[in-house]
């Protein structure tokens, strides 16, 4: 009768209200609830047909529209109405208010809806947050990238096959085909690759024979030959078949040498060759594995409300934040006074254009008020393209105190003395001119970031993002305004429009002949700074620079006087025929320190030479510099989107680095509008990567139990949770965040556990979709994976470096991918223990496992028959050398036995890379760790094959050492640019170059190899000789902690 009663009165809004079960979904539970509880019948219908059905009232049933006009409707968690487009969500997802769902007439293009809801649902922020904010510059990006990447998927669809294989399943190769060193054993080209094939057809395996240099179609030739002598057919051609890697989404196709190619698990690899490799052969086109997706339900946040802008022709501080005092201004024994003062700087990059200028000193109040001009010391003929205008809320504090030697009885000496101390509060930034190159004027309320308090050195932070913080109810509002210098707009003039000077500086006689000496010992420094003299003698040799030197752009862009026009003008004319730069330079050139427009095109004109493989190698820098662009429309961006759109695996990780940070508020709108994109570019993308979120929601869920519970909780609980149907189900059948080619295909809950440490990260085990071993991923919440991300990057940097050299040290650079706030996902490295649990296994008493140095070995030769031993002691000492020379130079931190793992093949790996940049744990203010790097004896035992006179392994293993190093000290810049890169990620222990003073120390920048190696010689006997003391705090650790299953 209710229901009834709500027909009548307005026919199309029906209101269904019902105790919904948490499992339930539209598709079919909503008509067991709705259905049952308004007349009893069950039909297969979707939930509107189903609600129209029972409501089928002869006066008006024939007034109501078709099931597919309506469309339920609700109010979301976070008070905001929203459709329900994708009707296979649970009710647990949407989480309805009140459990209230309204069934409207359904208007607009109902596709659209849908694809707009499953891109909020999956990008964490609703789109209609873009709309809100009513900005032209947000408008206008969203219809050219719309365009550009519809554009790009209509270009995609008519690729031919090879084109779309490439994009679609990119080839996994070694970064060069000529098989590297291992060991003192080189391998031989000559060597035979013995595979077993599988015809998928007919489920019938074949072993084919090929030379390591052949290309793919010979395995075919030769399997398919094989074929039709052994069942007498017709032969067939390789034309008609793919190669598929065993139970994964990964091709071998094109031509690359079978050497060349990776293969899904490295332990079951010879050095560099494949064997005892599964391959299918899929007939026709590949047909992809149906999954079953459905959106993980997140609410997006609020969206941003108006801030009413207050009409004043001055600068001010509106709704400044409540004063926030450090411990050392408390003003509990001292008598206090505070003032209030705005500072205000203009910068090109990180160069002050002219003097900072600070407003006059007010008291602080609810809204203060200068009633102040500010003008800078530079003509506005000479602002830079990107000038950048920062400024900075903080206080001053006056306190009255006593001069020394004052006597407390004698209060008449007392004389009080005034000190001041400046607190910082807040800051913002804003450009000059607008996305459109014009010169801005007007009235702008600005929403100002919070600043740390403790952080004096700098007021102004020109590094600071150019966007309003969107938090306005708990932010100050500056008010300021742009005066209007002329009576019509005023535009940066483009470059070809531009009067160039026709004549260069000219040079004496003496400094032509000495030019070429200065340039090349100026190339060769590494600092960043120059006296005024040296900057003004390099301007006058800047052609010479570009012609010989054209690599040092970037020192020559630094010392370009960016606040004169004439000197600006040249050097962006220079740009136009500069030689482009290799990558390793031009990644340099996308710091914030140089952020003319010309310059940025130009370096991206640099990296479209980067490979595929090359451009994921970097593709964590490159998103972080993103926040340092001034606009939303930018040449880095395009570039990203372009390369995402053109390879899959290029998109599913650009994909996850951006949506990592769709929480931060800097970024927000940047990473959500590229998301966006990228999404309309890739609509079949958006059901794999739904499937990938909801499966992580349900992780954060599991992890969310597991640390709500009480200590009692054991991982009997944690399986019976798994095993729920709706958990079963997001969490089966998906690909693997960290490796979109592996298959996640059946969870394992009595695999699964949970570990006893802080942030009780989960192990999910899952089962094979073939006869391979499990596949493991380990979910962290609580902890910012984005440094373990980096440093696993520079791991398999200097991997690649290494192999390139013929060196393989058969590092494990194992997965790690950030997925959100503090949480993300790590790849478990399988048929691996760590050295505590080994040492700790071979030994009564935890007191004494550490020191037991013999534990290791035995541990080899149990794990390892005879035959297999020495192998296996040689993976040892390659890897040892290996991860000795990389946790030197990027001073990984931490480094206790429970963080150092051995594979049963031999290859010792390190995990858990919470310190680096010798950022070293202290306890109670004492340096726990006080050696380079980890060799302890019982290392050196096993690299001796347990003999104490095999001094020629040592003496290998020490060779090996030092090869390692020099090749990394020869490119020393690459490393320093990438981590440069970084600090815009906020990373606690990387923040500025100071922080990356230690990776130029320990790379020896600006020595000699000879100056570089005899260091790092030093630094390896003092490892070695103050081992004991790395055996002491592992035995502290293993009395603390003991993490086995």
């Amino acid at each position: 009768q209710y229901f009834l009663n709500m027909l009548l009165s307005k026919l199309v809004n029906l209101i269904v209200l019902c105790a919904f079960d948490s499992s339930w979904s539209f598709d079919a539970t909503i008509r067991e609830g709705a259905t049952a509880f308004l007349l009893g019948i069950h039909i297969q219908l979707s939930a509107e047909a189903d609600l129209l059905l029972n409501v089928n009232v002869p006066a008006l049933f024939s007034a109501l529209g078709d099931p597919d006009a309506y469309v339920f409707t609700c109010i979301n968690q976070t008070a905001e109405r929203e459709e329900l487009e994708e009707e296979s969500r649970r009710i647990s997802d949407v989480r309805p208010f009140m459990g209230v769902l309204r069934l409207v007439a359904r208007e607009g293009d109902r596709v659209e809806k849908l694809t707009n809801t499953q891109i909020s649902l999956l990008i964490g922020k609703g789109l209609h947050e873009f709309e809100a904010q009513k900005n032209h510059e947000v408008n206008e990006f969203r219809a050219k990238m719309r365009t550009f990447c519809e554009e790009k998927a209509q270009e995609r669809q008519m690729l031919p096959w090879q084109q779309w294989m490439e994009y679609s399943f990119p080839c996994d190769l070694e970064p060069c085909c000529s098989p590297p060193e291992c060991g003192s054993v080189k391998s031989k080209n000559t060597k035979k690759i013995f595979i077993n094939v599988k015809f998928e057809a007919c489920d019938v395996s074949l072993s084919a024979v090929v030379d390591p240099q052949d290309f793919p179609v010979a395995l075919m030739k030769s399997a398919l030959k094989k074929k039709a002598t052994v069942f007498r057919s017709v032969r067939q051609e390789p034309e008609d078949y793919t190669l598929q890697v065993n139970g994964r989404w990964e091709f071998i196709y094109g031509n690359h040498p079978m050497c060349q190619f990776k293969v899904s698990d490295r332990s079951r690899l010879k050095p560099v060759f494949l064997y005892d490799t599964f391959l299918y052969f899929e007939q026709g086109r590949m047909c992809s594995q149906g999954y079953k997706t459905r959106s993980l339900s997140r609410p997006p946040p609020l969206p941003l409300k108006k801030v009413r802008v207050q009409r004043q022709l001055s600068s001010f501080i509106n709704r400044a934040a409540p004063l926030s005092l450090s411990p050392h201004h408390s003003c509990s024994s001292t008598r206090l006074r505070t003032l209030l003062v705005v500072q205000a700087g203009l910068f090109h990059g990180s160069e002050l254009l002219c003097k900072v200028v600070t407003t006059s000193e007010v008291t602080v109040c609810s809204e203060p008020l200068w009633d102040q001009k500010l003008e800078f010391d530079i003509n506005v003929a000479d602002l830079p393209r990107m000038s950048r205008l920062c400024f900075a809320l903080y206080a001053v504090i006056e306190k009255a105190k006593k001069p020394r030697g004052t006597k407390k009885k004698n209060k008449k000496a007392v004389s009080l003395s005034k000190t001041s101390a400046d607190c910082p509060i807040a800051w913002v930034n804003t450009m000059v001119f607008d996305y459109k190159d014009q010169l801005k004027t007007g009235e702008f309320l600005l929403s100002t970031w919070p600043s740390v308090p403790d952080d004096k050195s700098d007021l102004l932070n020109p590094m600071g993002t150019v966007e309003k913080n969107p938090n306005v109810d708990s932010a100050a509002g500056l008010l300021i305004r742009f005066p209007n210098i002329r009576p019509h707009p005023l535009y940066y003039p483009p470059l070809d429009k531009v009067r160039i000077l026709k004549r260069l500086f000219f040079m004496s006689t003496n400094l032509q002949r000495g030019k070429t000496f200065y340039i090349s010992h100026f190339t060769s420094l590494t600092q960043l700074k120059f006296f005024e003299d040296e900057k003004d003698l390099l301007w006058k040799l800047r052609t010479e620079v570009r012609d010989h030197y054209h690599e040092s752009l970037s020192k020559l862009l630094l010392i370009t006087k960016w606040n004169r026009r004439e000197d600006a003008v040249q050097m962006m004319s220079l740009l136009r025929t500069w030689r482009d730069l290799p990558a390793i330079h031009a990644l340099e050139l996308l710091d914030y320190s140089f952020p003319d427009p010309v310059v940025r095109s130009f370096t991206i004109r640099c990296l479209r030479k980067l490979s595929d493989d090359e451009l994921l190698q970097y593709l964590i820098q490159l998103v972080q510099v993103l926040k340092y662009e001034s606009y939303l429309d930018c040449d880095l961006t395009t570039f990203l989107l372009e390369r995402a759109l053109s390879n899959w695996r290029i998109g599913h990780f650009l994909f996850w680095h951006l949506r990592s940070e769709i929480h931060v508020a800097s970024v927000s709108l940047r990473f959500g509008l590229i998301l966006e994109a990228y999404c309309r570019g890739n609509i079949h993308h958006i059901k794999l990567l739904s499937k990938q979120n909801e499966a992580l929601g349900k992780m954060k869920a599991l992890s969310d139990f597991v640390k709500s519970g009480s200590q009692k909780m054991t991982a009997d609980d944690l399986k019976l949770c798994i095993r729920q149907e709706s958990y079963l189900e997001a969490l089966s059948d998906l690909l693997s965040p960290l490796n979109p080619s592996i298959i996640l295909t059946e969870i394992c809950a009595d695999k699964c556990r949970f570990m006893d440490s802080k942030m009780k990260p989960i192990w999910l085990m899952y089962n094979p979709c073939t006869q391979e071993d499990m596949v493991g991923i380990i979910f962290k919440n609580g902890d910012d994976l984005r440094q373990d991300m980096l440093t696993l990057q520079m791991i398999q940097l200097m991997e690649n470096l290494w192999k390139k050299e013929g060196l393989d040290l058969r590092m494990i650079p194992y997965g790690c991918l950030s997925t959100g706030n503090k949480m993300g996902l790590i790849e478990v490295v399988k048929n691996s223990d760590t050295i505590a649990n080994i040492q700790r296994n071979s030994s009564n008493s935890a007191a004494t496992a550490a020191f037991n140095k013999d534990a290791l070995l035995n541990w080899l030769k149990s794990k390892n028959p005879e035959d297999k031993l020495d192998r296996a002691i040689e993976e040892f000492t390659l890897s040892c050398a290996g991860y000795c020379v990389a946790t030197y130079v990027l001073g990984i931190g931490d480094r206790h036995n429970d963080n150092i793992m051995i594979r049963e093949t031999g290859q010792l790996f390190h995990i858990d890379f919470g310190h680096f940049l010798g950022n070293f744990k202290r306890k109670l203010g004492i340096n726990r760790e006080r050696v380079p790097f980890i060799l302890t004896y019982d290392f050196v035992h096993v690299i001796q094959q347990g003999r104490t006179n095999n001094s020629e392994k040592f003496e290998r293993f020490r060779e090996y050492c030092e090869r390692a190093y020099k090749i990394l000290c020869r490119n020393g810049m690459l490393f320093v640019n990438l981590f440069a890169m970084m600090k815009a990620a906020g990373l606690p222990e990387l923040t500025s170059f100071k922080d990356i003073q230690y990776l130029k120390d320990s790379l020896a920048l600006g020595k000699s190899e000879e100056e570089a190696l005899k260091n790092f010689k030093v630094k390896f006997n003092e490892a070695l000789r103050e081992s004991w003391k790395t055996k002491v705090n592992w035995m502290m650790h293993s009395l603390a902690k003991d993490n086995r299953p």
